[in-house]
């Protein structure tokens, strides 16, 4: 049986955006799995001048995660204010890719998907977290290191090391 020509693949850029507050394994994976079906990833670090704050500024985050991607070709990070859908048309996007981990994630993606097409006709690409990263938050990682636990098994090693040095200075101010 032959391949239908009319269905062959076309390399898409997409926008993965997010905090990355810390970046970890489970939005690591996201961008791998982007990468592998869309080719040309655009890791979105968002963030909102309103409201600063956070376990690392946008600068760090973004150096971070180029540590985290380094040798991915075709991936790159960005950082961005404002709606994701306008930084998936600035940076020239396809698609919009969010990680899923459970049925709310789900829920409040699926709300945020019809929204944004609705505004702008960008079309959300869903990818599931694999089984053993579906309980991993940003969220849960700052909290265990901010009490001294390790997450040295949930993040890349340049954000553990990152995340021991934040947290020893805090203790020290």
């Amino acid at each position: 049986m032959s391949a239908d020509p009319t269905l062959t693949a076309h390399p898409s850029k997409v926008l993965y955006p997010g905090s990355f507050d810390p970046l970890h394994l489970g939005h690591l994976d996201v961008i791998k799995q982007a990468h592998e079906l869309f080719g040309d990833v655009v890791v979105a670090v968002m963030y909102n001048f309103a409201k600063p704050g956070g376990m690392f500024d946008v600068d760090e985050r973004v150096a971070l995660i180029e540590l985290a991607v380094d040798g991915f070709a075709q991936v790159t990070v960005e950082k961005y204010t404002g709606l994701a859908i306008h930084a998936a048309a600035e940076a020239g996007a396809d698609f919009v890719v969010k990680g899923l981990r459970t049925p709310g994630d789900f829920e409040i993606e699926q709300q945020m998907a019809h929204m944004n097409h609705s505004v702008s006709g960008m079309r959300t690409v869903y990818l599931p977290a694999r089984p053993d990263l579906g309980f991993v938050s940003s969220r849960f990682v700052r909290e265990i290191a901010n009490y001294g636990g390790d997450v040295s098994h949930l993040v890349p090693p340049a954000v553990a090391d990152a995340l021991v040095c934040r947290v020893a200075q805090r203790e020290e101010n």
